[in-house]
């Protein structure tokens, strides 16, 4: 128990912080809690009621699902693959073309995400920037965030958050001895062997560390998404986080609410263990 001492401050911290906003969550979550009327000031304990509700109810599975979409195709796709072959492409390249990339890169990411959320709704409304790129080259426009919802705040995303994972893997590709690739190259492997066989191997953990951080960060987008559609007229977009808001700020169900995020809580948590199951692995 030696370190429990030095440990304690960031106990106490984590349970403040972390635990604490969860199990008043999940205490919320049992009642019938509202931002208005007699459950705004005395909320009544109804139990399970909330989650019966809420697992019956085919706007969840479908918010479930959206937010897998969601997460898949920006993080677990285009974030991490885009990251990991823009640290590729510029791992040997000079410091001025390297420097330069990760300049145009970084800029999006550092950007507040409502800021970036508008700079994306300027490129793609119908009078943004993207329509009249194509309407230069003699092609018609559309109004993508009514046609493609999700995958507007899909592209939104990836374009915000792809430069977490290329400093990921630029970290972990200077850290690949160079003479192991040297030494396959020898061999007669080529540029894809080599990749597969002998750098994947060594940056592994880095790249399902990196999953990780980037799933658990996409899985809780709200402002991107609302701000460009607000979960779309027909809900296309609407994935967890938009309807816990919907839940608790337009129907004032605060318990409802609470208990999808307990929902999202565990989506979370599943991701998390899946991912630090498999970098235990052997």
């Amino acid at each position: 128990m030696r370190w429990l001492p030095p440990m304690l401050p960031a106990l106490l911290l984590l349970g403040l912080f972390v635990a604490g906003p969860i199990l008043w969550s999940g205490y919320i979550s049992l009642t019938n809690a509202a931002l208005t009327g007699a459950a705004a000031t005395d909320p009544e304990f109804v139990g399970l009621e909330n989650f019966r509700r809420l697992f019956t109810d085919p706007e969840l599975w479908r918010s479930v699902w959206l937010t897998v979409v969601f997460v898949a195709g920006s993080a677990v796709f285009g974030q991490n693959l885009l990251g990991l072959g823009i640290a590729l492409l510029t791992r040997h390249r000079n410091r001025f073309i390297s420097g330069a990339v990760g300049t145009v890169v970084v800029s999006a990411w550092v950007l507040p995400e409502l800021v970036a959320a508008f700079a994306v709704y300027a490129f793609l409304n119908p009078d943004g920037t993207l329509n009249a790129l194509l309407a230069w080259f003699g092609l018609d426009g559309q109004q993508w965030l009514f046609t493609a919802p999700m995958l507007a705040v899909v592209l939104a995303n990836v374009w915000r958050g792809t430069a977490f994972s290329m400093l990921v893997y630029q970290a972990a590709l200077a850290e690949v001895p160079g003479d192991l690739t040297e030494a396959a190259q020898v061999d007669g492997a080529g540029s894809v062997r080599r990749f597969w066989h002998v750098v994947l191997p060594v940056i592994r953990r880095s790249v399902l560390t990196n999953l990780m951080l980037i799933t658990l960060q996409t899985i809780g987008v709200f402002t991107l998404i609302y701000v460009l559609t607000a979960g779309s007229l027909d809900g296309a977009t609407r994935t967890l986080p938009l309807l816990m808001y919907e839940q608790a700020f337009e129907l004032d169900e605060i318990g409802y609410a609470a208990a999808s995020s307990l929902v999202l809580l565990g989506i979370g948590a599943l991701f998390a263990v899946v991912y630090a199951a498999t970098l235990e692995e052997k």
